[in-house]
């Protein structure tokens, strides 16, 4: 069987920066003391993507206790227990960094290696027909679980890019006081729906079958679980989630939620060339500024954008001020916009409202 070596990590050869190198050795003195107790390493899989020649493989590499056991983080999406169960217990786990992890998708196999974080984030050539797929993950024998990765179709002219945050799912982000409330301290259960944001999706599943759906966002790897249930408890299509790792790099103190949604859109793009999508996003953060800048880059790969509009309440909540934080932004897009002037940019208080825009244009 064929066997490559991938690895998700940027800047192996970089020097980090302060915060980073702090962090890599507490997670050194951490590892050592829980491999010293008996800890093993387990894997927490996430649903990949790719096409029927090239897929995206990925899964995080925790410690856990002795006799924990292989699917410890991989429970059913419809076990809402996780729900219940406060923000700070999804941060409370320590990553295995560097850790070699076998991958057989197919009839082939595959050694992939974590990143500092403890992220497997690996594209492997290998051929699946369009569909969900399961490959099987592994530190080493008896450890195995199943990591869904959905292939798709190549033929498929459209896809939907979903922002998370304030889009499908309230959360007041990103003022820091309330991201650390909503994060660690509230239950999982209490994140609340944005209105009409799940028929607006169930509709254009229906008018558009098979179309591929995306769930963008700058939230942590580590609320995977909670969000996977809460999207599929309230009805949203089924998608892989691209979430990103909170904490240092190697080049800064914090990661940047723009430039990670930049370049999963740029790797969108690279993966599915013939494929144009619907961003959709809301005005509290970036979204329009990430969104126009695509635009402006690749117009022929983008359908529309649909940007969900705050009220005036989560405007103050999310950023301290009534104007929408797309509003600073907004002379930027619309230059950027200027460039692409056949793509349809429509803007609602809720999904009912972006609903009647995208039939207003066309879209469903």
């Amino acid at each position: 069987m064929r066997c490559a070596i991938a690895s998700a990590g940027a800047g192996y050869g970089d020097r980090p920066h302060w915060a980073a190198r702090t962090e890599d050795v507490k997670n050194r003195v951490v590892g050592r003391a829980l491999r010293i107790l008996g800890w093993d390493a387990r894997l927490q899989p996430y649903t990949g993507y790719g096409t029927p020649r090239r897929i995206r493989v990925l899964a995080k590499v925790l410690y856990a206790a002795p006799r924990t056991p292989a699917d410890f983080h991989d429970q059913p999406v419809h076990d809402m227990r996780t729900m219940a169960v406060r923000g700070f217990r999804s941060f409370a786990s320590q990553c295995a960094p560097f850790q070699r992890v076998r991958v057989v998708a197919g009839d082939q196999g595959f050694t992939v290696r974590a990143d500092r974080s403890g992220i497997v984030d690996a594209m492997l050539e290998v051929s699946l027909p369009p569909g969900t797929h399961e490959v099987v993950l592994s530190t080493h024998p008896g450890n195995e679980v199943t990591a869904e990765v959905i292939v798709f179709d190549p033929d498929q002219p459209l896809g939907v890019v979903s922002d998370i945050d304030d889009t499908v799912m309230v959360t007041w982000l990103p003022r820091p006081l309330l991201a650390f409330w909503n994060a660690f301290v509230i239950q999982q259960s209490s994140r609340k729906v944005v209105p009409g944001m799940p028929l607006l999706y169930q509709e254009f599943a229906r008018a558009h079958p098979h179309v591929p759906f995306v769930y963008l966002s700058t939230g942590a790897w580590n609320v995977f679980p909670v969000l996977r249930r809460f999207l599929f408890k309230n009805g949203y299509p089924d998608g892989p989630m691209l979430l990103t790792d909170w904490g240092p790099t190697n080049t800064g103190l914090f990661r940047s939620g723009m430039q990670h949604k930049l370049r999963s859109l740029e790797l969108l793009r690279r993966t599915f060339p013939e494929m144009r999508w619907l961003l959709v996003g809301d005005d509290g953060q970036h979204d329009p500024e990430i969104y126009g800048r695509f635009c402006a880059a690749h117009p022929d790969r983008v359908a529309a954008v649909a940007i969900r509009q705050l009220t005036g309440a989560e405007q103050v909540l999310s950023h301290g001020t009534r104007r929408a934080a797309g509003h600073e932004v907004a002379p930027a897009s619309a230059a950027d916009a200027s460039d692409a002037p056949d793509i349809p940019w429509v803007e609602g208080p809720d999904g009912h409202r972006l609903l009647l825009a995208l039939r207003g244009i066309g879209m469903l």
